[in-house]
């Protein structure tokens, strides 16, 4: 696949799914919409389920260096500032745009149906609980540094799901505001 294709047929992939749905969203309208054949989806990735999970490993690796940049710009002995900076980038502007949002909702539901989407899924979420788990070892405890990540990460996803079903969309400073409201709450039970 040359790569100027790849990128263009992930952003029709997600253009109409933000359009039509992930159900409506045919090989046929996809390349119309990325101005390609559809022969050419289907000889790369094999049709739409590839071209759904070609489209999810793009989202994921943008959220991973996002994720990396985030981290950079904050100092690696600040631990409050580090899950910030993880929770931050899991609201940046390209995560939360609305062709974005549809299609990780789109990719969450196809998931619990599909064993490579699933995997995909399982992948994104250890690596969230990871790095936060990581980060707060530093200052908690590893039971309760794990109970607060999975807080953290279920607070991401529900604030996510509530944002991408409002026509508004997601409010990325409102988001950072209630977690970090929350981290800052289990850091201070935990000094006390």
């Amino acid at each position: 696949m040359p790569e100027i294709r790849r990128p263009q047929l992930v952003e029709a992939t997600m253009s109409v799914i933000d359009e039509v749905g992930l159900s409506n969203a045919s090989v046929a309208l996809i390349s119309r919409k990325a101005g390609v054949s559809p022969g050419i989806i289907n000889h790369y990735f094999g049709g739409k389920h590839g071209l759904l999970e070609e489209t999810m490993r793009t989202v994921l690796r943008q959220l991973s260096a996002t994720s990396i940049e985030h981290l950079r710009a904050v100092d690696s002995n600040d631990v409050t500032a580090r899950i910030k900076a993880i929770v931050a980038a899991n609201f940046d502007g390209y995560q939360v745009d609305s062709k974005v949002t549809k299609t990780w909702l789109a990719f969450w539901a196809q998931s619990m149906h599909d064993g490579d989407l699933h995997r995909l899924q399982r992948v994104n979420e250890r690596r969230l609980l990871s790095h936060l788990r990581y980060e707060l070892k530093q200052v908690l405890p590893a039971e309760q540094a794990l109970f607060v990540a999975q807080g953290i990460a279920a607070l991401i996803d529900g604030i996510w799901l509530r944002g991408a079903l409002n026509p508004k969309g997601v409010c990325p400073e409102k988001a950072q505001q209630i977690i970090s409201d929350y981290l800052e709450k289990q850091l201070a039970s935990h000094s006390n």
